[in-house]
């Protein structure tokens, strides 16, 4: 094991007399454009004095606590012979996928099982059968590539893939899934040397997507939806609108970044201004992570949000800093999927609205912002008490 060599994406540094590493998880916004997202530091050891680690030793540190262990990156075979479930194996997953978030490692291994086999990414991923909820089972005659050699892939194996998914009935979306992770695969084997040429999957277009109506509420509609509503999702509604706060952002709102006084109030070293929302954290499938870079920011307090707020900062149980602003009856955070396929579904279904869904207030504030300008609020504030 090679313990000098770190992935592209992990940063080894000294601060503050200590050794620390980030992970840099490069990734592409939904308009193409590349975002560097740094994930929070972790500390490894001291740098100075007589228990201080050199910089080898921190480096040994850092692979036995990246996600995967060290030990389960062992050295790849030589290019000659990689097969594309090698690759993935033993340089794609320990060195691109193990680094993502939660949701990025769920979607990896969830279109993976399109590529390889349900054995090897079984393997892959180091999953307990006999624990795991669900069991993957081989498609027959499903074209899996993951025996191909990478420089004997072409595209038409690609388009295969999509074909087979499109046959089955799998949505246009899913299908470019599948597209974007055997391109992903193909562009971090040429980072590496593994692969060298043009990347197959980048020559295999993507058929049109049709997408559904993208529905928005009136303000009436909201008013209606609102009167239906209770704890939390009436709560979680009027953030969404009043903020621009997405509901991840929401269930990971903890007290200690909410300011509601009308002075200055100082969290982790930072100042948070008056009536103000520092937006530091989310809370994604069972998981509290900073935001990126470019959503951490603060939102100012609507008059329409701050006695919601003023309440719920009254109720006798979890008003800790560290405690959620939106919490279930245990203090947990609240879940949002649980709250939209049984609250959302229930109102959407009295009110005929199906398709009533956290995107739809996030694309009914984006409407509002568009039609009535900053004084939106005023508005939204003006129909509920009418």
């Amino acid at each position: 094991m090679d313990w000098g060599r770190l992935p592209y994406h992990v940063d080894l540094y000294r601060e503050g007399g200590a050794w620390k590493f980030r992970v840099n998880e490069n990734l592409f916004n939904v308009r193409g454009f590349k975002e560097h997202t740094w994930r929070d530091p972790i500390h490894i050891g001291p740098a100075t004095g007589p228990e201080r680690l050199t910089r080898k030793q921190a480096q040994r540190v850092v692979w036995e606590r990246l996600p995967f262990g060290a030990q389960q990156k062992a050295a790849p075979p030589p290019p000659s012979a990689m097969t594309i479930a090698d690759f993935v194996e033993k340089a794609f997953v320990p060195e691109h996928v193990a680094i993502k978030g939660l949701a990025g490692r769920t979607h990896y291994r969830a279109i993976l099982k399109h590529v390889l086999t349900p054995e090897e990414v079984q393997r892959v991923f180091n999953l307990d059968v006999e624990r795991s909820r669900t069991r993957l089972k081989a498609i027959p005659d499903w074209p899996y590539i993951s025996r191909l050699g990478l420089s004997d892939t072409r595209p038409e194996h690609i388009e295969g893939l999509m074909l087979a998914a499109q046959a089955r009935g799998y949505s246009m979306q899913t299908v470019t899934h599948i597209r974007n992770v055997v391109s992903a695969i193909f562009s971090h084997a040429k980072k590496g040397n593994y692969f060298q040429g043009t990347n197959p999957a980048s020559q295999v277009v993507v058929p049109g997507m049709s997408r559904k109506e993208a529905h928005m509420l009136s303000l009436p509609q909201l008013k209606a939806v609102l009167e239906l509503m209770r704890y939390p999702e009436r709560e979680m509604t009027l953030m969404a609108i009043l903020t621009g706060m997405n509901v991840a952002e929401i269930c990971g709102l903890q007290w200690k970044h909410v300011n509601l006084s009308s002075s200055e109030q100082h969290a982790n070293g930072e100042v948070i201004p008056p009536r103000t929302i520092a937006v530091r954290k989310q809370w994604y499938r069972g998981e509290l992570n900073s935001v990126k870079i470019g959503r951490t920011r603060n939102v100012s307090l609507p008059d329409l949000m701050f006695p919601v707020l003023t309440e719920l900062g009254r109720r006798a149980r979890f008003t800790k800093p560290d405690d959620f602003v939106l919490v279930s009856e245990a203090g947990t955070p609240v879940n949002e999927t649980n709250i939209a396929s049984r609250r959302l579904k229930s109102v959407g279904q009295e009110l005929g609205m199906p398709w009533l869904s956290w995107h739809v207030f996030r694309r009914t504030r984006k409407d509002y912002g568009q039609r009535f300008g900053t004084r939106f609020v005023e508005r939204v504030a003006a129909v509920l008490n009418s």
